[in-house]
Formats: C-alpha cells, structure tokens, sequence
C-alpha cells in the first residue's frame, strides 16, 4: 500500500511508505547482489488479513525469521520481521530432526 510499514522491532529498521521501502529495496539501481527468501511455513486469517511465515533469506549472508504479515486491499500494509543471522540450513537451524 502506499502508507505501507517495514519493521524490525524494536529499534533495527522502520520505514514508512511505498518510496522508502522502494529506497530501501535498492531504489532505480536495485540492490548490488541477489535476494532470495525461502519460505517455509505459512499462516493466514483471512477474517483478519494477517498472516505469518518462516523464511531463510540469503543476501550475502543467510538469516532465519519470521515475518507477520497485514493485507489491506490485497496489498502488504505492515510487515514486521524477527530474524536471526545463521549459516546453517534451514533444517539443522530448526534442528527438525528432534521431533
């Protein structure tokens, strides 16, 4: 959305709108290397419009987290992230192999 908000509570990252997230995202340059997320389990209320997943995201470096998710109109209008910096796989990161 246009008034949409990117956190990273409590204080690593905020911005507010679609021209500081475009900003943020790299602006008309772009970022210098690749993104790639990973999702790897989702959850969403429709009655509510938010949702939450679990992601690797490799930019560089790779991060685990969680992102929660609120729809307006189709569109994201907050996204708020929990990450953790790892090189580990998703799978040993989660150690999924304990239960």
């Amino acid at each position: 959305t246009e008034d949409a908000v990117y956190s990273e509570p409590p204080t690593k990252q905020l911005y507010r709108g679609r021209q500081a997230l475009f900003e943020f995202f790299g602006g008309e340059d772009g970022r210098p290397g690749q993104m790639s997320m990973t999702w790897h389990h989702l959850a969403f209320n429709q009655e509510t419009q938010v949702g939450f997943g679990e992601f690797s995201f490799t930019y560089g470096s790779t991060a685990h987290g969680i992102a929660i998710v609120r729809l307006k109109g189709e569109k994201i209008s907050n996204w708020r992230e929990y990450w953790y910096k790892s090189d580990l796989l998703w799978k040993d990161f989660v150690q999924e192999n304990r239960f």
